[in-house]
Order: structure tokens, then sequence, then C-alpha cells
């Protein structure tokens, strides 16, 4: 098995196996390469004799690899596994840590991980996912949650539907340490196909407001605060184009299409812009925020704006 690395490399030289970044006393950031689709990231949290995950990987192999990086420091088994929301890139490796530790995470995420199944599967069917099931919450929280690891102090903070509708923001305000889970890309296209535009918003404000020195996004190198601009610049660059191309009377894919990214054509997966106009157009339709749309249409539009060829699942 490939061991992770312990340090981060530096900016362009990561390779493609992931690493560990230590952020604090007892608190670290497992980063995987290049950040893509599906290559999220995850960090743990030791301290009195207990360790805490936050969010797995979406295949066996590197769901081993996490729990490799945990016990390389000599910290005790996971007990605890806090997943920032459902989809399968960040809880498919819930399994390799079940029973013997307890799932975490917001009521809706219990239920969407539930709904969702295997779904990544269905979407990239030749990857080796290895041996995975579906291990969902069994302890889970509505608005805000704090847990104690030895003598740090870990939040769990609901912003209400982002990402998708059951994110959750872990705060370490002792240490400045926030876990964003996918609320933030950092280099990546923001995805909003699940959640909500205006919520994914509001989540940038409750992230500036807790005013966190460190920020591990969901997927991209640990950074600081100064990628919430990018977020929210994108956020708005959506919010702009979908209300002019809707009152046009024009279909997502073809504002995708005629759309100039400007700034934004740097970060990768730019094909998420039109799933995230099929959700801005959406809201501007009156649909609730987060209610499930047609994902077939969407993968479909991304497909199309990927040059016709299909989206990649990177691990």
């Amino acid at each position: 098995m490939t061991s992770t690395n312990t340090t981060a490399p530096a900016a362009g030289a990561e390779g493609t196996e992931p690493y560990t970044v230590t952020l604090a006393p007892g608190v670290s950031a497992f980063v995987q390469p290049d950040g893509g689709w599906c290559l999220n990231n995850a960090g743990f949290v030791t301290g009195g004799g207990r360790t805490l995950l936050i969010d797995t990987a979406a295949t066996e192999r590197r769901a081993l690899l996490l729990r490799d990086a945990v016990s390389a420091g000599g910290a005790p088994e996971p007990s605890l596994v806090v997943n920032t929301h459902h989809h399968g890139d960040h809880t498919y490796g819930n399994c390799v840590f079940t029973p013997g530790a307890t799932v975490v995470g917001h009521a809706a995420c219990r239920r969407e991980t539930l709904a969702a199944g295997l779904q990544l599967h269905g979407i990239w069917p030749d990857v080796d996912y290895g041996r995975v099931e579906v291990s969902a919450p069994t302890l889970t929280y509505t608005d805000a949650l704090t847990l104690h690891i030895g003598e740090t102090e870990v939040r769990l903070l609901h912003p209400g539907p982002a990402h998708t509708v059951g994110d959750t923001i872990a705060w370490l305000p002792e240490q400045g340490i926030v876990f964003t889970g996918d609320l933030v890309f950092n280099g990546g296209t923001p995805f909003l196909l699940m959640g909500s535009l205006s919520g994914s918003l509001r989540a940038v404000r409750m992230l500036r407001e807790l005013d966190a020195s460190v920020v591990v996004p969901g997927h991209g190198r640990v950074t600081d605060p100064g990628v919430y601009d990018t977020v929210e610049g994108y956020l708005r660059f959506v919010d702009d184009l979908a209300r002019t191309a809707h009152a046009a009377g024009r279909t997502p894919l073809e504002a995708a299409r005629d759309a100039d990214l400007g700034e934004f054509a740097e970060l990768r997966e730019s094909e998420r812009l039109v799933a995230n106009l099929h959700r801005a157009y959406a809201e501007l339709d009156g649909v609730p925020a987060g209610q499930p749309l047609d994902l077939v249409a969407a993968l479909a539009d991304m497909t199309e704006m990927n040059g016709g060829r299909p989206i990649a699942c990177h691990a």
C-alpha cells in the first residue's frame, strides 16, 4: 500500500497520492491531489485517547490510506466520523471505520446518504471502489452540535442548504481552523446542483464570521480565508448570469456555452457552470432549495460542456 506523505509539498509538486498536513497539535488535514472530481479532503483530530475523523474517501483504497495516516502518528483508531455532507467521495469510506466508529452528520445528510445509496457507482461505473457499503450517520443533529476530543472543541454547524441540504461546517475555535466540506473548493469550481445558490452565498458569509485563520476546503490545498473571495465572486457571477439568461429565455446549456468566465476560467471543472445554472434557474422559478433536479440532464449538459467527453472521476 502506498504511504501518505507527512508534509505538504511545494505548490505544483503534489503528485497524485494523498498527504497529511499538521495544522495544530492533534489536528491534521488529509489532502488528495489534484482535488478534482472524487478527490476530496478529510481531516482528523486527536486528544484524550480519542480520534475524530472529518470525512472519509471515495474508495476503499483511499480510505485505508486515510486510516494509515491516522495511525502513522500513533493516534488511536477513530471512534467518531463526521460527514460534512452525503456525497460518496466524502462518505463511501465510512465503512472502513464502522462499526468501531460512530458516524455523525446533519439529519439531512443521513437522509440523503440513504437515498443516494451507491450513487457514484451509477455515475462512474468503471472506478475500482473496492469493498464499500453505505454507512450513513447514526448520530444526527439539526442546527449545531459540539464535540470534545480531549481538550479540543469541535463545533458542528449547519449553514442551511448550500452545497447540499445537509452540509456541516467543522469549526475548531481555539485553533482557528475550519473544515468547510464542499462549501469551498480551492482551485476548483463550486458545485450547487444539489443545494442552493442563495444558500451558498449565506454559507460563505457564515464562514467569514467564524474568522478562521486556516481553511481546509472540501477539495484543493489547505488555504486561508482569501479563498472565500473567489468562491463568493464565482457565486455572484453565476447569479448574474442566471438572471440575465433566464429572463432572455435561454437554456442553462445555451447560457453556459456563451459565458465569458473571465477570472474564473482558471478554476478546474468549469463544466460545473451549467449544472449550477440548472440550480440557479430552479431558484428563480421558485423551486425550494435542495429539491432534487434532473441529475441525468445536468450530467448530460456537463458532458456537452466538457467537449462531449464524460466527466471523469479522478479517484
